[in-house]
């Protein structure tokens, strides 16, 4: 890959969405040892584009939470291609309420096009468990720290979004609306993605250089082995930096974190 400032926004768009791009399922298998994968919101069932459980991050206990698209077309299908329902995220704010209660840190990692768009997931109230999850992560009393891994899309990627401190991946892309339905409500011209891609400012030198994320893991002349190796770096440092601030300290940060987002 050439160097970031010939890159266009485009091309990351599109690095975000290649097929055989890891996503959450993979970094798990990588840095969390002895995990161990918990299921169902307790309402109505599992969501395989989520998966949470438990592990351990070194020697610190922890809940991951991670957007997971699958590995071939019938895991795939199965999993929405990593488009979660309300049952997702249903399960995935109660493996955050567990984790309060235990005092374990939080690691979600984000990579989804968005929600799940089908009839079933909306009568189930889609739009309420992504609000439900916005809501309640404000004011979770223990560190949340978010990896955006790959494509992160609408309310559907923000709802694992609330966090102390938000990682994304060099190529990764954060967005509240795809370059192709920013180009069709603007332009009426979907064609016109690239120059969306562009206004959009979604790709993670823009977030940086906006506050939006804290650190950006460099993917460019780096194997998978080298990117994991930082991030797991990055996330120890992160989350023992903030384990050390009181209960109240960490959600007023969180908050102000949150409210300077668009003030520059």
């Amino acid at each position: 890959m050439t160097s970031a400032s010939k890159v266009t926004a485009y091309e990351r768009v599109r690095a975000a969405r290649s097929g055989n791009r890891p996503m959450g399922g993979y970094y798990i298998s990588r840095m969390i040892d002895d995990f161990v994968e918990l299921h169902g919101d307790r309402r109505y069932g599992d969501d395989g584009a989520i998966v949470g459980g438990i592990g351990f991050l070194g020697d610190t206990p922890v809940t991951v939470i991670a957007m997971e698209r699958g590995s071939d077309i019938a895991d795939r299908m199965k999993r929405h291609f990593g488009c979660p329902s309300p049952e997702g995220y249903r399960k995935a704010l109660r493996l955050m309420k567990e984790a309060e209660k235990f005092r374990r840190p939080i690691i979600c990692f984000i990579g989804s096009s968005g929600a799940y768009p089908g009839i079933g997931a909306e009568e189930r109230g889609q739009g309420e468990a992504i609000a439900e999850n916005l809501f309640e992560m404000m004011g979770i009393k223990v560190p949340i720290i978010s990896v955006i891994v790959g494509e992160g899309g609408s309310g559907g990627a923000l709802a694992l979004g609330v966090c102390d401190t938000a990682i994304m991946f060099e190529n990764a892309i954060y967005s509240v609306i795809s370059p192709e339905g920013c180009a069709t409500i603007l332009w009426k011209d979907a064609a016109k993605a690239a120059m969306a891609a562009d206004v959009l400012r979604l790709t993670s030198h823009d977030l940086y250089g906006y506050e939006v994320v804290e650190e950006v893991i460099k993917e460019e002349n780096r194997t998978q082995d080298e990117v994991c190796s930082e991030l797991k770096k990055v996330l120890v440092s992160e989350i023992s930096k903030k384990q050390k601030l009181p209960g109240k300290q960490l959600l007023d940060e969180r908050y102000n974190k949150f409210r300077k987002i668009g003030s520059m």
